[in-house]
């Protein structure tokens, strides 16, 4: 994967950013750039990493950003793109709450001729210029691969295999699906392992996921796997196991190497996470904002097809990174979480144990 895909260019103008629910001048100053992140209940990733590391590259790059969070509203993710186009923006970055209020966003912004980039998840049959995000496809892969080999070491027969999916309307948790499920299908068709209950949670929602979980965990009590699509699935169901006590014998996938679900891999409650570097994916979506919104042309290294539109769109695309419990020291290393954090109270002699 190159590295620095895209260079940020300096400027002399202010930058000012606007946090949701906080005062802001860009009304009266004007915005070169609009970022609506989604909300802040399914990840906590948004507002504790994506944020902070847009908010740096665009400073860095001296734009004028406004970067508001929609908390899953979806009639206030379009209001926020209409006042960021009001305002001036040229360039909206946006992750959608769902593929049809990103496109109503989108044809707006088109009308208007301001460009759309959109981050992490791409807005199906959206007709977005660019698109920023990891390997999706890869993301699931590498939960599945993980899962095997968390079963592997638990000398499993024949495990049962159980799948709680991120929200139907995301196309990203399609792409999650179709990475872990063209590791494990073959297993299920040969025997090795079982296919057990299979669901979507609604708009990821973790109360949700526990509630569905439970279900699973009642009708098919001998899941021996679990394939959750990210941290709060899998913390939703080891929350699960836990009443149970079972927890740490029915291992658990995840992704975003959150706080929450770094600790529960070091506790051994989750077989893995998936590390995605956001601070890479942010900085990569700024400098391409960046680019577009100077008028130059925005530098990708790859393109992903829209399944509804079947168009390919230019894009960025990064590569995960898979943890398991030795590798947890290199998500600190990296300062994506802060180790004090991560190692407190009972987690400080697991951290010491494994090198953190």
């Amino acid at each position: 994967m190159r590295k620095g895909i895209l260079a940020v260019s300096a400027a002399s103008a202010v930058v000012l950013t606007s946090l949701t629910g906080c005062g802001s001048d860009t009304e009266s100053s004007g915005v070169d750039i609009g970022v609506i992140l989604p909300d802040s209940k399914t990840s906590a990733r948004w507002e504790t990493a994506d944020r902070q590391y847009l908010e740096q590259a665009f400073d860095e790059a001296g734009v004028r950003a406004d970067i508001q969070n929609a908390q899953g509203d979806k009639n206030a993710f379009q209001t926020i793109a209409d006042q960021m186009i009001t305002n001036g923006a040229r360039v909206l970055l946006i992750t959608n709450l769902d593929s049809g209020t990103g496109k109503a966003v989108i044809d707006k912004a088109r009308s208007q001729g301001v460009t759309v980039i959109d981050y992490d998840r791409m807005t199906l049959g959206g007709g977005a210029e660019y698109y920023v995000s990891f390997d999706n496809t890869r993301v699931g892969r590498l939960q599945g691969e993980g899962l095997a080999r968390c079963l592997s070491e638990r000398n499993a027969q024949a495990p049962v295999v159980a799948y709680l999916n991120g929200g139907p309307t995301d196309n990203n948790a399609a792409l999650f699906k179709s990475g872990y499920d063209g590791v494990l299908a073959p297993k299920f068709s040969s025997g090795e392992y079982v296919k057990g209950p299979d669901q979507d949670v609604p708009e990821w929602d973790n109360t949700k996921a526990g509630t569905i979980f439970e279900q699973m965990l009642t009708g098919t009590p001998n899941i021996a796997g679990v394939v959750a699509a990210n941290d709060g699935l899998a913390n939703a169901a080891i929350a699960v196991l836990k009443k149970q006590r079972l927890n740490g014998q029915i291992p658990v996938t995840g992704q975003d190497a959150t706080v929450q679900g770094l600790q529960n891999v070091l506790a051994g409650d989750q077989c893995l996470t998936v590390y995605k570097a956001i601070r890479e994916e942010a900085r990569a979506a700024a400098s391409l904002a960046v680019a577009l919104f100077e008028g130059r042309t925005g530098e990708t290294n790859g393109t992903v097809r829209d399944p509804i539109s079947g168009s390919d769109v230019p894009s960025v695309l990064l590569e995960p990174k898979p943890i398991f419990r030795a590798e947890v020291k290199d998500v600190v290393a990296d300062g994506f979480v802060d180790k004090a954090e991560l190692c407190r109270d009972e987690f400080a002699q697991l951290c010491a144990e494994n090198g953190i």
